[in-house]
């Protein structure tokens, strides 16, 4: 008889000091007991139940406890499971076996786990819900719903849970409360505060928290226990009048039963006696007559010091025109005369007293004179505004100028404001090549160490008219633009006239247009421009004008195109062209998209043969074409021909041009060159040459040679091209000691001729690359003597015909070039100076590779005796000159 069964192991060490998972394993290691419906193991208990027990289920069942810190495991002894076999157990209902506290607890924030499940037959049903609420929408449902787990809890999560677990049977519930709390959170805290002696303190700390935090008050760690003066009541602290012995640090405590949180500040008593700062100490107050006068006392002390005042030897007494304000400063309205003499403040307090001097000057009131008060200038001129200050001869006088309430910039104005003082008691603004922009009111502020005045005149500004308004495109037309604006700015001066300009793809900026009317007089804000071309973009804007000047552009129109018409431009410079044998090539100068005028434009060729009567017409389609190719097996070459080219789109049919006569193509060239021979010059050169039979008919423009190796296709070939009669051509850039061969074939306008039959030549072999070595020279008065080692080609290289000495004089570019067979010679040196030499060897195949250079002096009309002559050798293996102290005659080199 199966029965359900449970084993609880209890691991309290590891389960208090840290975060403990319990698993179990079923017969052997690693099989783990998987959880579902049936099977659920507690990770508050450790228990392990199985809600209907299965033949599948009898084993050995070890439990397994690991520390998540740690990873440190213990496992508990087997625990068998066998099956009764003395009955059948029946069906009955649920039994809640594991279920969560009558009151769970948890701190804000945190996640709250919830176990419920039961045993039953049939396997019970596991649900959740919230007592007056819903379940929060962030929690999930674990092991086949036996596990509610609700993350960052809050305050509203908080409230009576239920599980239910039901089958046929019957069913069961339980319930239990979740409480949130949180730990105490300020709100308000304190901060340092410094008193006067005798003043009042109220300090409040205030702070958050479930259950609501207690507060408690501690001075300099002590608690602080109330006393007559002192008062706490719901995190307040009042202290009556403080004295010193009230100084120090003060901790407010806020604290509930899940935590506590601290507060501090520092409490600082004053005392001191009065002072005055040092810029208090001793004054003069300069004011006007009329004016009012206020005489600063604010002495520092503690407790604040009582403030007094005299003047002279007597005290102040207060009336409608004197008073002493709440700050202690002495005030005093209509000053006249009689208000001037020394003030003196004295401030007291129970540590002692201090006292300050001011003297008061009464003086007469600035005036100011601004003048001209109103000017009315074109721009481009200057004028001179004098500001002018009567005022009290003790007093220094300062001149500010002001433009539109702002201060002038002397030093950014471009060079236009410029500020004159001639006098102490004026001053002048001098205003250059006026602009619109200077037009406003002009202020001159007058300041004195008493007082300060100011004045303002108006300057007005003409010049010409400010841009006209946006530019509407009313009405079009394939010629015409009705077009309207808002009126320009007349700068104070009445626009006279305004002027239409156009843009458009083709024109070369901004061009003025024709109008109706013609003239645009300064109270019209619309006109028509005509003469426009159709099916094109334009822009328009409008230019105003006055008895000044031209002002700026209005900001374009949008682009609008003109409507279609038919074409008004025949083509120009119809001719004809180079063809094929039996074509007839007509072309002309295509119309420029600015004279199509539509959309569809393009051509009509007509032509007939001259005398005839019946035109024969040809559509062009392309408006880029210029020109067209007709074919006739019939026409002879060079038959004269009336032509005229028209054009045409989608509107219709435009003009023709003017009849011109051409004629038929006379064709291509006809015969092939003859006598073709190929000489090689060089090793990258060879010479080929032609005869051409004259013709009558395809007169050729030129002749093409065409070249390849022997290894290559006749298709690879290379070409060159020969213009008019030339009968021959040297190429360039071969290779040495190739075979090539070549082709030759005339052509011109129509196309090319047959080429001619096929010649072969083989480049020279590569000259010898060896240089002349072991150069050995003697310097004989004007002349020198050059001997040197025979140059010996390899097998690929041409033979050594003979050598070329090239000298020159030092500083200059052009040699001169001696010939021998030999390896020897004898190089002039007429002039004075140093001559440079080197030699090389030549061959069929050209120059080959130069010597080194030598450098040999040369002393002109002067002569080298025997005892003088030096044998010279010069190493091209080491560089290095040797002076031999011997002749050698040169008969031996």
């Amino acid at each position: 008889m199966a029965s359900p069964w449970k084993h609880v192991l209890f691991l309290s060490v590891l389960g208090c000091l840290s975060e403990i998972i319990y698993s179990w394993v079923f017969n052997e290691f690693p099989a783990f007991v998987v959880e579902d419906s049936r099977r659920f193991i507690s990770q508050e208990t450790g228990n392990l139940y199985i809600s209907k027990v299965q033949t599948s289920d009898v084993g050995s069942y070890i439990c397994l406890v690991k520390n998540t810190v740690t990873n440190a495991r213990v496992l508990s002894p087997p625990t068998p499971l066998t099956l009764r076999n003395d009955g059948v157990m029946g069906e009955y209902e649920p039994k809640i076996e594991v279920h969560f506290p009558i009151t769970v607890t948890a701190a804000k924030g945190t996640t709250v786990k919830m176990e419920c499940f039961a045993l039953g037959n049939p396997v019970p049903t596991i649900t959740w819900m919230k007592v007056s609420g819903y379940i929060p929408g962030k929690s999930r449902l674990r092991k086949s719903q036996a596990v509610l787990e609700i993350p960052n809890v809050q305050l509203d999560d908080a409230g009576i849970y239920e599980c239910r677990a039901e089958n046929s049977r019957g069913k069961n519930s339980f319930r239990g409360q979740l409480q949130i709390y949180t730990y105490p959170h300020w709100v308000e805290k304190l901060n340092d505060t410094q008193l006067d002696s005798g003043s009042p303190l109220r300090w409040e700390c205030k702070a958050t928290g479930k259950p609501r935090p207690t507060y408690r008050w501690l001075k300099n760690g002590v608690p602080l226990l109330p006393q007559n003066r002192v008062h706490t009541v719901n995190g307040v602290l009042m202290i009556h009048s403080v004295n010193q012995s009230d100084s120090g640090m003060y901790q407010c405590l806020a604290e509930n039963k899940y935590g506590a949180i601290y507060a501090s500040a520092e409490l600082k008593i004053l005392a001191s006696a009065p002072t005055f700062a040092p810029n208090q100490l001793k004054k003069t107050i300069i004011v006007t007559k009329d004016r009012e006068v206020i005489i600063e006392c604010k002495p520092q002390g503690s407790p604040k010091p009582a403030i007094s005042w005299k003047k002279g030897d007597k005290a102040v007494r207060e009336s409608k025109r004197i008073a002493i304000l709440p700050d202690g400063s002495l005030r005093i309205l209509n000053t006249s005369k009689s208000d001037e003499g020394k003030y003196v403040c004295q401030g007291e307090n129970i540590f002692g007293s201090a006292e300050i001097v001011a003297s008061v000057s009464v003086k007469e009131p600035t005036r100011i004179e601004l003048t001209p008060k109103r000017t009315e200038l074109t721009v481009g001129e200057s004028v001179v505004l004098n500001c002018k200050a009567i005022h009290d001869a003790s007093l220094d006088v300062n001149f500010y100028w002001t433009l539109k309430g702002q201060p002038i910039d002397f030093e950014k104005d471009g060079g236009h404001f410029e500020s004159m003082r001639a006098q102490a008691s004026s001053a002048d603004l001098m205003i250059r090549n006026i602009l619109l922009m200077h037009a406003g009111r002009y202020g001159c502020r007058v300041q004195t160490t008493a007082d300060s005045v100011s004045d303002e005149a108006e300057l007005l500004v003409r010049g010409p008219p400010g841009p006209p308004g946006i530019v509407i495109v009313e009405e079009i037309t394939e010629s015409t633009a009705t077009l309207s604006w808002s009126p320009a700015a007349d700068n104070h001066s009445p626009v006279i006239s305004y002027n239409l300009q156009a843009r458009s793809p083709f024109s070369l900026g901004w061009q003025t247009v024709r109008t109706v009317p013609e003239t645009i007089t300064g109270d019209m804000e619309s006109a028509m421009a005509v003469d426009l071309n159709p099916w094109v973009e334009y822009e328009f804007r409008v230019v105003a004008t006055n008895p000044i000047g031209t002002g700026d552009p209005s900001t374009p129109s949008r682009m609008i195109r003109t409507n279609e018409a038919v074409p008004k431009t025949a083509p120009t410079n119809v001719s004809g062209r180079s063809g094929r044998r039996h074509e007839l090539v007509i072309a002309w100068e295509p119309v420029s998209e600015e004279f199509q005028n539509g959309e569809g434009f393009g051509y009509i060729v007509a032509f007939r043969p001259n005398g005839t009567r019946g035109w024969k017409e040809k559509m062009v389609t392309s408006s880029d074409a210029s020109q067209f190719i007709y074919r006739d097996e019939s026409v002879p070459p060079l038959t004269p021909f009336e032509v005229k080219v028209g054009v045409y789109n989608n509107k219709g049919d435009g003009p023709f041009s003017q009849i011109v006569v051409i004629c038929s193509a006379e064709g291509e060239p006809t015969a092939a060159p003859t006598d073709v021979k190929a000489t090689s010059m060089s090793v990258s050169e060879i010479l080929v040459a032609w005869k051409h039979i004259t013709e009558s008919l395809g007169r050729p423009q030129g002749f093409e040679v065409g070249y390849w190796k022997d290894m290559e296709q006749e298709d690879a070939a290379e070409t060159v091209k020969t213009r008019g009669n030339e009968s021959f051509v040297i190429l360039t850039g071969l290779e040495g000691n190739t075979l090539y061969h070549f082709t030759v074939r005339a052509y011109n306008g129509a196309g090319y001729g047959p080429p001619s039959s096929e010649v072969s030549a083989t480049t020279k072999k590569s000259p010898p690359s060896e240089a002349p070595s072991n150069l050995r020279w003697e310097q004989q008065g004007p002349q020198v003597s050059l001997g040197w080692e025979p140059v010996r080609p390899l097998a690929n290289e041409s033979e050594v015909l003979g050598y070329k000495v090239f000298y020159r004089q030092e500083g200059h570019s052009d040699s001169q070039v001696i010939e021998t067979q030999k390896p020897q010679a004898v190089v002039p040196l007429p002039d004075a100076g140093v001559y440079i030499i080197e030699i090389r060897a030549y061959s069929e195949g050209g120059d080959g590779t130069a010597s080194s250079q030598i450098r040999v002096p040369s002393y002109s009309g002067g002569k080298i005796t025997s005892a003088q002559s030096t044998l010279h050798t010069l190493s091209t293996l080491s560089s290095v000159t040797l002076l031999l102290a011997l002749m050698i005659p040169s008969t031996s080199w």
